[in-house]
């Protein structure tokens, strides 16, 4: 049994997709023709003993969000909530927050994706390398070029048995090729990392005057609570992948990422594609000429 977490974040991040989030949140602006976050949904709901995808953000339940997760539910047969953040949380907070949604029903691993990035999502795969030899953090990764990698999470891997050595969010200085895709399969012991980093925040952030939770203890950032700090001890692993793959961070990232998904649409989507139909609209030109 598998459960999926799509992380969607919140109005106040993602600034540099303005003016495009104004009107539509960010998860569900559309992307080669539906919303971004229809990708992840799809590509989990063909994972075999997928039962239940969850959202996590700080976004308000609003209609369009309400009425998409209902069609999403009727569309892909599974079971599709979303769980609201009390407040931005980080990427590994509301993981730790709804620990127990997540948890429900004991399920062997979970996947956990970034919202703004565009992929073929290889879960299939991640899986059965995560079944082959289970650690609490499978991590994917693909390869960009040394100045690229400056933008992204680095991972310095061991090439025989693809542990991560090492991990940098953002690194000043060339660190390895191999970046972090924001795509992960944990195991329900990935979350004892994450409680383990908010009792330290609760500790370093308590004021002796001060009884009670500081409120900050909730704020985890995998990248760099957990990622770099367990790199090395035998708890993260990377798959390397050579499919697609780009983030979606402003408008023009979202342009190239429809191109990357409209170019496998032959193969996966061609109903998604316009055809050449006596009195409809004609195809004139290359396909892509952004």
């Amino acid at each position: 049994m598998l459960k999926a977490v799509i992380l969607i974040g919140g109005p106040q991040k993602g600034t540099r997709f303005r003016p495009l989030s104004f009107e539509v949140p960010k998860p569900l602006f559309p992307v080669a023709g539906v919303p971004m976050i229809q990708h992840h949904i799809e590509a989990c709901a063909q994972v075999p003993g997928m039962q239940e995808i969850l959202l996590i953000g700080f976004y308000q339940p609003d209609e369009p969000l309400t009425q998409f997760l209902e069609a999403a539910q009727q569309e892909f047969h599974l079971p599709v909530r979303y769980l609201q953040e009390f407040a931005p949380l980080g990427t590994g907070g509301g993981l730790y927050h709804f620990r127990d949604q997540i948890l429900a029903g004991g399920p062997e691993a979970f996947f956990v994706l970034n919202a703004d990035v565009c992929s073929d999502f290889p879960l299939s795969a991640m899986l059965e390398a995560h079944r082959h030899q289970r650690h609490p953090f499978l991590l994917l990764g693909t390869t960009a070029n040394r100045t690229q990698s400056l933008n992204y999470g680095c991972m310095v891997e061991n090439p025989q048995t693809h542990e991560v050595l090492h991990y940098v969010e953002k690194p000043s200085t060339f660190i390895s090729d191999i970046i972090n895709c924001g795509i992960y399969l944990f195991s329900p012991e990935a979350l004892k990392p994450l409680r383990d980093v908010f009792q330290r925040n609760q500790q370093d952030g308590q004021l002796e005057d001060s009884p009670g939770l500081w409120p900050g203890a909730g704020t985890i950032r995998l990248e760099q609570d957990v990622f770099s700090a367990l790199a090395g001890q035998g708890q993260i692993y990377v798959h390397l992948t050579d499919g697609i793959w780009s983030q979606i961070k402003s408008a023009g990232s979202a342009l190239y990422a429809s191109r990357l998904y409209l170019s496998r649409y032959q193969t996966t989507h061609p109903e998604r594609l316009a055809k050449h139909t006596p009195g409809g609209p004609r195809i004139r030109g290359p396909l892509f000429c952004f």
